[in-house]
């Protein structure tokens, strides 16, 4: 795949998650990509897949750009992006400036894959953790696997919003996901621990790695970086910097009077073949000692192979109950529940 391709690539996965900016600026990089550039040159070093499956490239690229107006290092640049208007011929004049201007940024942003921790995610851990209350009356013991920032990790201190139901407390972040089908019973779950992992773990309370958690979201939909900030600013948990698995294995034991929900958000996916085979069989080894009093639960917001958004399941112990929940968008923006309202 050349780097002309996976602009070509990405360009309508933008599209189709609501960001016509960003499927206007990818294809300007694939028309007009300034192959004398140093930036040009370090994307050139790398082999494999370039695309939305593997290094993404473009979004790095795509990042780093908007990591300059974020920032303030490139003025010239946030006067032609998203809240203000211009034309192609603008907007590329100031993109190319940026990539020919600042050879001291390049190599360090570029060097790194794209991260995010889109809170609107959340929404299908507000459900399932509400299902849970429904069957259990005790506190949550949560793990998430691939965390990032652990914005999502605040899940109980976020609103959300379906028609006239409200779930979780008065918050400065606002969840309101289309959804269709029925849904669990309200409910605010009580956390007696919070952790999560990641191999690069951001800590939110620093301000590159506020930039990095802003700049992956697109420069257009304002909403997602308001939202964003405010669970930056809800933000008290550290995320551990561990392979998932190994991890995982050291919060396996159960506790009694907990129930211990793990979860991952499209990071699964990612995981090496092997990790998966692994993790899987050491959660369904712990889910044969769970108990009434200790139960074990784990959520999956996944891809698969159907081609809208992401597969939601939950698969909980004692009697290792599977329960497809239904689909949800990549980014939360709409939910199709098809699970239970409440757990017998």
């Amino acid at each position: 795949m050349t780097l002309t391709q996976a602009f070509l690539e990405q360009a309508p996965h933008c599209r189709a998650l609501g960001s016509p900016f960003m499927d206007r600026l990818l294809h300007l990089l694939a028309d007009r990509w300034p192959e004398d550039t140093k930036v040009a040159a370090l994307l050139s070093e790398y082999t494999g897949d370039i695309g939305p499956k593997g290094h993404s490239l473009p979004l790095r690229l795509c990042g780093g750009l908007h990591a300059l107006c974020l920032s303030g290092q490139d003025m010239a640049l946030a006067q032609v992006y998203p809240p203000n208007a211009a034309d192609d011929d603008a907007l590329w004049s100031a993109v190319e400036s940026a990539l020919r201007g600042h050879d001291d940024f390049w190599p360090g942003w570029l060097a790194l894959p794209p991260q995010t921790n889109e809170v609107r995610r959340a929404a299908a851990m507000i459900a399932t953790s509400a299902l849970l209350c429904s069957r259990y009356d005790m506190p949550l013991r949560v793990s998430e696997l691939g965390a990032s920032a652990g914005l999502n990790l605040m899940f109980d201190r976020f609103h959300m919003q379906i028609a006239d139901q409200a779930f979780g407390p008065a918050s400065e972040v606002q969840l309101a996901p289309d959804w269709s089908g029925p849904y669990p019973a309200p409910a605010t779950a009580t956390i007696a621990e919070r952790r999560g992992v990641d191999l690069n773990p951001l800590d939110a309370h620093t301000e590159n790695a506020q930039l990095r958690l802003l700049a992956y979201l697109w420069p257009d939909q304002l909403d997602r970086i308001q939202r964003t900030r405010a669970a930056i600013a809800l933000n008290d948990v550290m995320v551990d910097q561990s392979d998932a698995i190994d991890w995982l294995s050291g919060r396996l034991p159960h506790q009694a009077g907990q129930v211990h929900l793990i979860y991952s958000t499209v990071a699964w996916q990612y995981f090496p073949a092997d990790k998966q085979a692994e993790g899987t069989a050491m959660i369904e080894a712990a889910g044969q000692s769970a108990t009434h009093d200790a139960p074990l639960a784990w959520m999956q917001m996944e891809a698969d192979n159907e081609t809208r958004g992401a597969a939601l399941t939950l698969r909980l112990w004692p009697g290792d109950l599977h329960l497809p929940l239904g689909r949800i968008d990549f980014h939360g923006r709409w939910v199709d529940w098809t699970g239970p309202t409440s757990l017998p």
